[in-house]
């Protein structure tokens, strides 16, 4: 795995590219059956959703086996990564190329610090209020409403969220007071059209009871290399050609025609910048079997959720 840093023109650090290898398929993988989505963590169903007839939203039912491939986050981890996104962006990059249970496969990645969940209060509500609105509720059934936040980009828990009397959570909250709360990670999950937490549904749960913003780490694809290469190329190629249109008008004109440099750099660098790490489709693989092998799968999580319920 290769991993790069990406910063933006001053120097600051945005996120972590991670370029994947010899990994067709992942563990955490998401199959597709006609309108009909299974998340399964190394065979074992983690999730099963219906896309509506009407694309209004996504109907879904966990199943409570998901685990996360993230070991326990000691205190003084925390306190020595504290305000350091980038070191907790190499070390959350090892976990997930190294366990069998992530996400990744073959291709480029981004573990980024931007997330649109961060810019969306504008301080009209506490910080309680929004990230437990993001939060999508109901287990283990449940729906994700596309039309709320004009779509839905909302936080999705593979496993319920725990309260804020929870022994995790009590002992996070010193550190969301601290300010030395490890990041949430997340995985946007485009056939979902929401974020699910891969790691750390106690420390959101510390963020939201204290009513602090937590930090994130975002994980989504971007483009492979040779499109990054075969972008930046048409991205010069175009630069190039605005230098010489204004080059032309300035002989002409003079200097009240502006630097072609000026106006078409920042460009360039926005479109670089966009191939380098925008969020490409989230690939989803075949079913085998189909619909039919998708309600086997369901059925067979209704009845262990039965017997659970049973022997509670």
């Amino acid at each position: 795995m290769r991993r790069t840093d990406v910063t933006q023109d001053d120097g600051t650090w945005t996120g972590l590219s991670l370029e994947v290898q010899s990994r067709r398929q992942p563990g955490l993988c998401l199959f597709t059956a006609e309108r009909r989505l299974l998340l399964a963590q190394q065979s074992r169903p983690v999730l099963l959703a219906t896309v509506d007839e009407d694309d209004c939203g996504v109907e879904f039912r966990r199943t409570d086996v998901y685990r996360s491939f993230v070991p326990p986050l000691r205190a003084e981890t925390g306190r020595a990564l504290a305000g350091r996104p980038d070191r907790w962006a190499y070390r959350f990059g090892q976990y997930l190329i190294d366990s069998p249970g992530s996400p990744l496969h073959d291709g480029r990645w981004l573990l980024s610090r931007e997330s649109p969940l961060l810019r969306w209060n504008h301080g009209r509500r506490t910080q309680a209020e929004y990230w437990k609105s993001m939060v999508i509720e109901g287990h283990p059934d449940g729906y994700i409403d596309w039309f709320i936040h004009s779509g839905s980009w909302e936080i999705f828990p593979l496993r319920p969220m725990p309260d804020a009397g929870d022994g995790r959570v009590k002992a996070y909250r010193k550190q969301a007071r601290d300010g030395t709360l490890p990041p949430v990670l997340l995985w946007w999950v485009s056939g979902l059209d929401c974020h699910l937490i891969l790691d750390g549904h106690a420390r959101l749960a510390a963020a939201i009871a204290e009513s602090t913003a937590p930090s994130l780490l975002q994980l989504h694809r971007t483009a492979p290399s040779d499109e990054v290469v075969a972008g930046t190329e048409q991205a010069v190629h175009l630069y190039e050609a605005e230098l010489a249109r204004f080059a032309e008008l300035r002989s002409v004109h003079g200097t009240a025609v502006p630097d072609g440099a000026a106006i078409a750099g920042p460009t360039l660098a926005r479109h670089l910048q966009e191939l380098r790490t925008a969020q490409q489709p989230t690939w989803a693989w075949p079913l085998p079997g189909g619909e039919a092998q998708w309600r086997r799968v369901a059925l067979e999580a209704d009845r262990r959720n039965a017997v659970s319920e049973v022997t509670k």
